[in-house]
This record gives structure tokens, C-alpha cells and sequence, in this order.
């Protein structure tokens, strides 16, 4: 963990403190620098983007307390993403933007190991256009949903309407809220949780609650139902962090039902009564994934000024599982 992240348009400074002290600078960079991975780090080592305490250094220093790590981050090159003739559930669509269904088991946007069959692909056929707003990599994508969460995603299809959405992103104003069925029972029937969100140091696909670096990370919660051995609970983000409603849940010992990441699945079950696990894991059977779901959008448009809000129901992997949990596991 490093004591501070300042950010000044592409550079980064970060302080080492007694928990990443140890650690090699490629690891600690990787994990404290959100969007690159470790060979990425390596390569701006390697060509002088990083030092330490002003010095150039190779990728298996070691870090002391105290010392400073400055990245300059360099802009991505740009590659082309092809488009792809991929059937979308389109909710809503105008000249400035689109709001889709995603399905569970989509990636957003192209990256290592997942060139193709991503939501950007499908939006570059849909749209007809030869590229989207913002990065050629995010391809008008407003926010992001994890690979494993279903439901309602905005992209833009143009730059006025891409600057007014993020904008209204940054702001706070855009509705996002969620379903989710959680392992066990919260204490408090509603809340909120402001917990700063950082990379994990030990596992940088992971993120993690992280009071001396993270970002700020907001949620607010409230318990609609309770069965046995789950909560199924109604949240909206205030923020939008990496995995941010997973972590927070998972940071209060209540996980994501289904979620392989954040201990959601077979080690859940070892902690609940013996008569339960059987029960437990044929419910697990109905659903590989997180059961979460964004349920509601809500934004300006950009262009009319009129406010929009939209709302689709779980899929069938999650209907199942909550009628199944109505059956087997009353609350």
C-alpha cells in the first residue's frame, strides 16, 4: 500500500510506507497504478518512464519506506477494433447515445487475451461508424460493467454527448442502481458504505478496501429480502469503482452470491450449517457468476436537457435463482 497517489494529468507519484516496503517496484507499480499490468510497468522501466527517488532502476528493485516512486504514463497506441456483427439488446437508442442490456459474460472492451467479441466491437457494427467517442478502445462506453454483471450500459456516439455523459458521471448525477443476492444477513436493513477502493498489491486483477491509497468508493444498500442463508438487496452507486460493489460486500464478509472472485462460491458453504451445504451448492449450480444485476439507469440527455430512466428485469440465471431460493430457503 503507498502512503499517497497523486495524479497530475499523466504522471503519478507515490510514496512507499511500511506495507509495500519489500516489495519489487514492477509489482508495487502494477498494483497501485489502475488499467496497467506488470509487463506494461516493465516496459516503462525499461525505457526510463520510472524511478525511484528520481533514478532510473530495473523492475526487481526492492522498495524502501519512504522512497518515491514517479511514473510518467505514455499515451496507449492506437490500435484498431474491428466491428462485429454481434446481436445487442438495444433499450434505447437516439443520434447521441445508446443504453443496452448486457449480457453476463461480456467484456466491455477489447484487451489482452479478449480482442474480439466484446460490447465495443458490437456497438462499432450497430452504430455503422468506424469509431465512438473516447479511446478506440472504449468506443463511446460510458461506464463499465464487469464481464460476469448483467444489465444496463450507456455508450455515446459522439463527442459532445461523450464529454456531457462523463461529465455528468464525475458529477454524481447519473441513477445506477443494482440487484444482488449476497451470502448471509446484514446487521442493518439499509446503509451506506464510503470505503475507499484500491488495486490489491498481492493480485492486481483484484481490487481491495484500502484506506491509505484508494479512491473514494460510496454505496448505498437496502435489504428487500431475506432468505436462509442470503440477503437480496437493492444498491446504487454513488461512485464507480473497479468491482466497487463487490469488494465493499465481500469486505463485510457478505460476498456476491456466485462470485468465484470475492470468495462467493464453495468457501461460503464450508461456513454455514452442515444441513444448509447441500442446498447451498445446488443453488450455486444455477448461476456461474456474480448474481448482480444493473437494474435502473438514470441520466440527462445530453442534447435535450430531458431526464431519462430505464429499468430491465434479472436474467433467467437470476429469476431462477431467486424463485429457487423462495422454495428451498424461505426466509
Amino acid at each position: 500500500m503507498a502512503e499517497k497517489d497523486v495524479h497530475e494529468n499523466d504522471h503519478r507519484s507515490l510514496t512507499v510506507d511500511d506495507d509495500s516496503a519489500g516489495l519489487r517496484v514492477d509489482v508495487f507499480a502494477a498494483a497501485q497504478v489502475d488499467g496497467y499490468s506488470r509487463s506494461q510497468i516493465a516496459r516503462y522501466i525499461k525505457e526510463g518512464h520510472l524511478t525511484v527517488n528520481g533514478h532510473p532502476v530495473k523492475a526487481n528493485y526492492r522498495l524502501r519506506v519512504g522512497e518515491v516512486v514517479e511514473v510518467a504514463l505514455q499515451p496507449p497506441p492506437e490500435t484498431a477494433v474491428e466491428p462485429e456483427d454481434i446481436p445487442l439488446d438495444v433499450v434505447y437508442e437516439d443520434d447521441d447515445l445508446i443504453v443496452v442490456n448486457k449480457p453476463a459474460g461480456m467484456v466491455c472492451h477489447p484487451g489482452l487475451g479478449n480482442r474480439t467479441g466484446t460490447l465495443v466491437n458490437a456497438l462499432l457494427h450497430h452504430c455503422r461508424k468506424p469509431s465512438l467517442p473516447g479511446a478506440p478502445e472504449r468506443a463511446g462506453i460510458v461506464h463499465r460493467l464487469d464481464k460476469g454483471t448483467s444489465g444496463l450500459l450507456l455508450a455515446a456516439k459522439n463527442e459532445p454527448a461523450h464529454r456531457a455523459l462523463a461529465a455528468q458521471l464525475k458529477d454524481k448525477t447519473v441513477f445506477r442502481e443494482y440487484l444482488a443476492f449476497t451470502w448471509g444477513h446484514l446487521k442493518e436493513p439499509s446503509g451506506t458504505w464510503d470505503l475507499p477502493i484500491g488495486r490489491s498489491i498481492s493480485d492486481p486483477t483484484r481490487m481491495r478496501v484500502d484506506h491509505g491509497t484508494g479512491r473514494e468508493a460510496i454505496t448505498e444498500y437496502k435489504v428487500i429480502e431475506r432468505y436462509e442463508i442470503c440477503d437480496m438487496l437493492r444498491l446504487r452507486l454513488k461512485t464507480g469503482r473497479t468491482h466497487q460493489i463487490r469488494v465493499h460486500l465481500s469486505h463485510y464478509n457478505h460476498p456476491v452470491f456466485g462470485d468465484p472472485d470475492y470468495s462467493g462460491r464453495e468457501s461460503q458453504v464450508k461456513g454455514i450449517a452442515p444441513e444448509l451445504r447441500q442446498t447451498a451448492r445446488r443453488l450455486l449450480a444455477l448461476i456461474d457468476r456474480p448474481a448482480l444485476h444493473a437494474a435502473r439507469l438514470g441520466f440527462t440527455h445530453p442534447r435535450s436537457q430531458k431526464s431519462l430512466e430505464f429499468a430491465v428485469d434479472p436474467p433467467e440465471d437470476m429469476q431462477k435463482l431467486e424463485q429457487a431460493l423462495g422454495e428451498e430457503l424461505p426466509g
